[in-house]
């Protein structure tokens, strides 16, 4: 006869890397926070966001904490592509996961402003990092004061119960035309939705696809210098 004494959960401790840049003068500046896409990593994601070094800000690229498995086994462990979330498919499971992943990331942001002079927060997310960077930015509107979203969907359907306190908040939204992994209409009809909640939010569609190419890059540079003094 088989009898079950106890059955439980135990968490389960691993580092994930992040890495903080500085540059221009040592002064109070932006802390941009840079969420990468599924199966990417911090350094990845650092060579294709490149050109947003001639902004003067703090960059914080952050890691996802989930290790995608190199089944090729042609890559050390520390370069394989990692994910910021599990979803299944579920939503409640969706959202369970987003919320333990923006936790990690305020965690590591509270961690590094005590040593810098950040006089604001902008959050920066691709693809898989863009859905977390969306859910973060409205779930901490006190933290977040500029969001960009390249590739995803803000989730705007999680907060419709929520007090929408987002006058301070401005938004990029941008979305390949021909993008044939996250369709654009939903994260449209999300920009004008979060628009009606009091955000500043510009959606805009280039010749594209879903991968992050250098002319996203070049908009999400120019729409900071726009508000480098906000």
């Amino acid at each position: 006869m088989k009898s079950v004494l106890c059955s439980g959960t135990h968490p389960f401790d691993i580092e994930v890397p992040y890495k903080l840049i500085k540059t221009g003068k040592d002064s109070s500046k932006p802390l941009i926070v840079y969420l990468h896409g599924f199966k990417q990593n911090i350094a990845r994601f650092e060579d294709l966001v490149d050109d947003m070094f001639t902004v003067d800000a703090y960059h914080l690229f952050i890691q996802g904490p989930y290790p995608i498995y190199d089944r090729k086994k042609q890559r050390k462990v520390e370069d394989w592509g990692r994910a910021w979330y599990l979803y299944d498919g579920k939503q409640d499971q969706f959202l369970k996961s987003l919320e333990a992943a923006s936790e990690f990331i305020e965690e590591i942001i509270d961690k590094v402003r005590k040593d810098i002079d950040a006089k604001s927060v902008a959050i920066v997310g691709y693809s898989m990092g863009g859905y977390l960077a969306g859910y973060f930015g409205l779930s901490r509107p006190n933290i977040v004061n500029k969001l960009v979203v390249i590739g995803g969907r803000i989730k705007t359907e999680v907060f419709e119960d929520a007090d929408k306190q987002y006058e301070q908040l401005n938004v990029l939204a941008l979305h390949g035309a021909n993008d044939k992994s996250v369709d654009s209409n939903p994260q449209k009809r999300c920009c004008d939705l979060l628009s009606e909640w009091g955000a500043n939010v510009k959606f805009q569609t280039i010749d594209s696809g879903h991968r992050l190419k250098p002319e996203y890059v070049k908009k999400i540079k120019k729409w900071f210098l726009s508000l480098q003094n906000e």
